[in-house]
C-alpha cells in the first residue's frame, strides 16, 4: 500500500515539477526594425536575460510592428498581453502621464549630455513613478538622437512649413509645435508612415535618421534637414504586476541584463545615427541640408511659444525641473 501510495504521489507530483521547470515568457514587442538602436538592444537585454537566468527566462521579440502598432501597444502591455515595450515617450502623455512630454519640448536639449542630465536624475526617476498607478515600471530611458525634418521640399526657414502636412506621433507637443511653425500635423502609426509619404497622404515627418534609413523613409523624401529640434527617445517598461510577481533572484538578474543594454544601446545611437546619415547621402536619392545658425534662431523664436503654451498640461514644475537640469536658455 506504501508502495502504490508512493508510485501515486510521484505521478501526481510529475506535472508540477515540469511546470516548474517551464521558462518565464517575456513577450518584448517595438515598432522598429530590429537592425536600429532600440532594435539592437531589445536583442542584446534578450541574449543578456536568456544567459543570466540560465534559461529561466525566455524573451520573445516581436519588432516592426508585428504584434502592436503604436497606439494598441500600451493597451497589451497593461492587459498582460506583452510583458515588456520601449516605447517613444512621447506615448505616455495620451496615457494620462502628460509630464512625460516635456521630452517634446522643442530645441530643450542642447546635446546628449543635457538630455542624459533628465533621464539620469530625479525628474527621470520621478517622471518612472508616475506610471506605477497605470500598472507600468519603468526601468530604463534609452536615447535614440535628435530628430531631423523630411519632406518633399526644403525646409530652411519657418516659411517652408506653411500648408505642410506633417506627420506626428501622438503627443500635444509635437501638434503645438508643427502649428507653431504653419505645418498641419498628422497622427500616424510609424508602421503606416512609408506608404503614406509615398502616397502623398502625409508631405513630411520627423524623425532620427536611423529610422529613416532601416524603413526606406529616405525613399520617399527627396529633403533633410539636420534641424536637431527635437529628440527621441524611449522608455524600457514591463508589465508592474508581472514584473512584481517575479522571484526575486530573477527580477535582480533582469534589472542588470536591462542596465547592461541599456548601454549598449546609448552607445550604439550616435554611431548607428551618423552611418545611416551616410548612408542616406551616398544613395543620392535626398538633400541633406544643414541649417544656418540664424536659421536655427528663427526656428527656436518660433517655437518658444510651445514652451509657455505646454506649462499648463505638462505642468510648470516638470518644466522648470527640466530647464535646471538641462541648462536650458531661451533665445534671445
Amino acid at each position: 500500500m506504501t508502495l502504490r501510495r508512493l508510485v501515486l504521489a510521484a505521478a501526481l507530483a510529475l506535472p508540477f515539477t515540469a511546470f516548474a521547470q517551464a521558462p518565464i515568457v517575456i513577450k518584448f514587442s517595438h515598432v522598429v526594425a530590429p537592425d536600429t538602436p532600440k532594435g539592437k538592444g531589445a536583442q542584446r537585454f534578450k541574449e543578456l536575460a536568456e544567459q543570466r537566468t540560465g534559461g529561466k527566462v525566455k524573451v520573445e521579440l516581436y519588432p516592426n510592428s508585428q504584434l502592436y502598432k503604436d497606439k494598441e501597444e500600451l493597451e497589451a502591455l497593461q492587459l498582460g498581453s506583452v510583458q515588456m515595450l520601449a516605447p517613444s515617450l512621447a506615448k505616455f502623455g495620451p496615457l494620462g502621464a502628460k509630464e512625460f512630454e516635456v521630452f517634446d519640448l522643442p530645441f530643450i536639449f542642447k546635446d546628449t549630455a543635457a538630455f542624459r542630465a533628465v533621464t539620469d536624475g530625479q525628474l527621470g526617476a520621478d517622471l518612472f513613478k508616475k506610471l506605477e498607478p497605470k500598472g507600468i515600471k519603468g526601468l530604463a530611458y534609452w536615447d535614440n538622437g535628435f530628430h531631423i525634418m523630411s519632406a518633399n521640399k526644403p525646409l530652411h526657414t519657418v516659411a517652408d512649413f506653411k500648408g505642410m502636412k506633417m506627420r506626428i506621433q501622438s503627443s500635444k507637443v509635437l501638434d503645438a509645435q508643427m502649428r507653431a511653425l504653419g505645418a498641419i500635423p498628422q497622427v500616424m502609426a510609424f508602421s503606416e508612415l512609408y506608404q503614406a509619404l509615398q502616397s502623398g497622404v502625409v508631405d513630411g515627418t520627423e524623425g532620427v535618421p536611423s529610422n529613416f534609413y532601416t524603413q526606406k523613409i529616405f525613399e520617399v523624401q527627396k529633403h533633410m534637414t539636420l534641424s536637431n529640434h527635437g529628440h527621441l527617445a524611449y522608455a524600457v517598461i514591463v508589465n508592474k504586476k508581472f514584473w512584481d510577481g517575479l522571484p526575486a533572484d530573477i527580477r535582480t538578474q533582469l534589472e542588470g541584463a536591462v542596465k547592461d543594454a541599456t548601454v549598449y544601446a546609448n552607445a550604439i545611437a550616435a554611431t548607428e545615427n551618423a552611418t545611416s546619415l551616410d548612408k542616406i547621402k551616398a544613395s543620392g536619392k535626398t538633400t541633406i541640408y544643414t541649417p544656418t545658425p540664424a536659421e536655427i534662431t528663427e526656428w527656436k523664436k518660433a517655437l518658444m511659444p510651445v514652451h509657455k503654451e505646454m506649462e499648463s498640461r505638462v505642468g510648470k514644475t516638470t518644466v522648470e525641473a527640466a530647464y535646471k537640469a538641462t541648462g536650458f536658455v531661451a533665445p534671445k
